[in-house]
């Protein structure tokens, strides 16, 4: 709904929250989700505890706003990655830049990138929404290996994707966006293995993990990428 369109009660509320959040990824960035009291964060916005509880009933409730909020922008960045490659590119260069992708927008914003990658704190359980969130930014991932043939060491990891979109047909509803029926193990393997790489190294990077190695990440995860599409046979 349009903010126009929206009581005053109502907008307040959206530009509280807004603020809120705003606050919450300040102290995320200053001191990891460890960082995030909602005790201060009432403070800060002049509320009393309880009524913060308003808007958010619970810090796992900020975070998974947070998380949420993450992955659109992380989506967007990849889709508008995406939008740049002229019709019928080379899938090896379209891997590359979404992957690239990826890795600036996590360098531009670490706080919020390791917040999305992996549990933001000890008990978390994200929402199953989230799950649709992730795929947004797996998706267009998918069609990197559109008619790809995989080397006989991922074979065994294609066929059990291809087996899994035959039994769950929200899997198969998915990839079918992205590509064809007969692509889509092949497609959900190498999507997998960027996951796993890709995700690997940015987050070794953000997390300062890489400092004093002698190598730049930057020629690290096009090393990976290009390994990845020596493996599916990507032009």
């Amino acid at each position: 709904m349009a903010a126009a369109s929206l009581s005053p009660r109502a907008r307040y509320r959206e530009q509280t929250r807004a603020e809120i959040k705003e606050i919450a990824l300040r102290q995320l960035a200053e001191g990891g989700t460890a960082a995030v009291a909602l005790t201060r964060i009432a403070k800060e916005v002049g509320l009393s505890g309880p009524a913060l509880y308003r808007y958010f009933d619970s810090r796992d409730a900020l975070l998974t706003d947070l998380i949420r909020d993450a992955y659109t922008d992380l989506a967007a960045a990849v889709a508008a990655a995406a939008g740049t490659l002229p019709a019928g590119c080379a899938r090896r260069t379209r891997l590359h830049t979404l992957a690239t992708a990826v890795r600036t927008w996590a360098v531009a914003h670490p706080h919020r990138y390791l917040l999305i990658e992996g549990a933001p704190v000890p008990g978390y359980t994200a929402p199953p929404d989230t799950l649709d969130s992730a795929r947004a930014v797996l998706g267009p991932f998918l069609a990197c290996f559109e008619g790809a043939w995989p080397a006989s060491a991922v074979r065994p990891l294609a066929d059990q994707m291809t087996a899994w979109a035959r039994r769950d047909s929200a899997v198969a509803e998915w990839a079918g966006e992205h590509v064809g029926v007969d692509s889509q193990g092949t497609a959900l393997a190498g999507a997998v293995l960027v996951w796993t790489q890709l995700h690997g190294a940015v987050s070794l990077e953000v997390s300062g993990q890489f400092q004093g190695m002698g190598h730049d990440a930057g020629t690290l995860l096009t090393s990976q990428m290009d390994s990845l599409a020596d493996t599916f046979a990507l032009d």
